[in-house]
């Protein structure tokens, strides 16, 4: 139906373009319209802006594809890239995606010609190559945001259970993973009706990229895409520290952003989770007005770190790469990443937005009026990034998989690193 829709606006447009050109002196504005789609997953805060768009290009609409979670996200641009068909005028590539596509950069148009050249200056130095082919030739994606690491807890909880409650004497209680797991059992025999974290996963994934940022700069692959899984400490450190909280059922055994977690939020199930800046939109709209000032923002444990961030592609399926490229170009301006990080967090890429006072000087009113423009802004300099192979994502999916059942009683905690080393194997073929 949509390639059907297309066809018919094409069409109107060339015989629109042809009256005009047979007129002999009219108007010679075509009055065709266009839509483009945007795929997204998450909150990337872009509702508004759309319409701002959409104001300045007259006659040009958007609609914004959503999924809640990435994993959900994933197949389905998988199967839109590989079969040439159905995927957005703009798709947003998730850093544990981009590897996969930017071997695939054929099926996405290079925005280097649509004048995007001119823009490196404006973005994280590391963010903007990432998005580059290896060669230099192409620009795949524009970088839309960064995920410096935090801790969002439960103040209330935390004060039930007669811990402090201000954010930086909480950051105080866990200077390192050991300290943060020992302060949760104290809260958990204060507090047995919560758990300490919300599941495995969350923590498996900053722990990863922290320990791979401080060390050798790649996580589950090396820079020649080889499996490393099992013999990468950074790798196997993350695996015990998170093995530990299944082990002292500390967690709620959740995955983040599947409904069982969405609904989790609207009561006492668990006090903790790490969140990188985007992580406050996904809280605040699945918490809604029952987490309203009883969420906080603290440091992490174990230092600086990040977790996700995305960039902007445009596919070359898009009967409208042009309009696509600048809507992408504007989504990921200084404008548009201030605006997004009004709406939901996103910490920008864009060093022009991370500047501008209402992202740098940024209270979220929501999170007990943390300021959280700076503390993601002095987090955001010290990010180490790590490289990821195009198959990152099939293996983390996998090894989060064998933490789960080690919650769920399927699996013994002395089995979890065999089970996770021959899962991992398994997904990288």
């Amino acid at each position: 139906m949509r390639g059907n829709r297309l066809r018919a606006v094409a069409v109107l447009a060339a015989a629109g373009v042809l009256a005009a050109a047979c007129g002999g002196g009219g108007d010679s504005k075509s009055d065709k319209k266009i839509q483009l789609t945007v795929d997204v997953f998450g909150e990337f805060g872009y509702e508004g802006l759309y319409q701002q768009f959409e104001q300045s290009h007259p006659g040009v609409t958007v609609r914004q594809r959503k999924v809640s979670s990435l994993d959900d996200y994933k197949p389905r641009l998988q199967q839109w890239i590989a079969t040439g068909s159905g995927a957005g005028d703009v798709v947003a590539l998730e850093e544990g995606i981009l590897p996969t596509y930017m071997q695939q950069r054929t099926k996405f148009v290079n925005l280097f010609d649509y004048g995007a050249r001119g823009l490196q200056g404006d973005f994280l130095p590391w963010k903007w190559q990432l998005g580059v082919s290896p060669d230099g030739s192409q620009l795949v994606g524009l970088g839309t945001d960064v995920g410096p690491l935090a801790m969002c807890y439960r103040k209330d909880l935390f004060k039930k259970a007669g811990l402090p409650t201000d954010r930086d004497q909480v950051g105080k209680l866990w200077p390192t993973w050991d300290q943060f797991l020992a302060t949760g059992q104290k809260f958990q025999s204060k507090v047995p009706g919560s758990k300490w974290l919300d599941g495995p996963t969350a923590i498996l994934r900053a722990t990863v990229l922290q320990n791979a940022g401080s060390g050798p700069g790649y996580s589950y692959f090396d820079k020649n895409n080889n499996l490393v899984f099992d013999t990468n400490p950074a790798v196997r450190q993350a695996f015990d520290t998170t093995l530990k909280f299944e082990q002292n059922k500390m967690t709620a055994d959740m995955s983040i952003f599947t409904p069982p977690w969405q609904t989790a939020l609207k009561r006492d199930t668990f006090a903790t989770v790490p969140c990188p800046s985007w992580m406050l939109g996904g809280i605040k709209q699945f918490s809604g007005d029952f987490g309203k000032d009883k969420w906080d923002v603290a440091t992490t444990p174990g230092g600086a770190g990040y977790w996700g961030g995305s960039w902007l592609a445009v596919p070359k399926q898009s009967k409208h790469a042009k309009e696509a490229a600048e809507l992408a170009k504007f989504l990921t301006s200084a404008q548009g990443e201030v605006g997004a990080f009004k709406a939901q967090n996103p910490f920008p890429a864009n060093v022009k937005a991370e500047q501008d006072p209402a992202v740098s000087g940024a209270v979220n009113d929501y999170f007990n009026n943390a300021p959280t423009g700076k503390i993601f802004g002095q987090l955001v300099s010290s990010v180490k990034p790590v490289y990821l192979g195009p198959k990152n994502e099939d293996v983390r999916q996998a090894v989060e998989n064998v933490l789960l059942a080690v919650g769920q009683g399927k699996v013994k905690p002395e089995d979890a690193w065999s089970k996770a080393v021959d899962a991992a194997k398994k997904a990288a073929r």
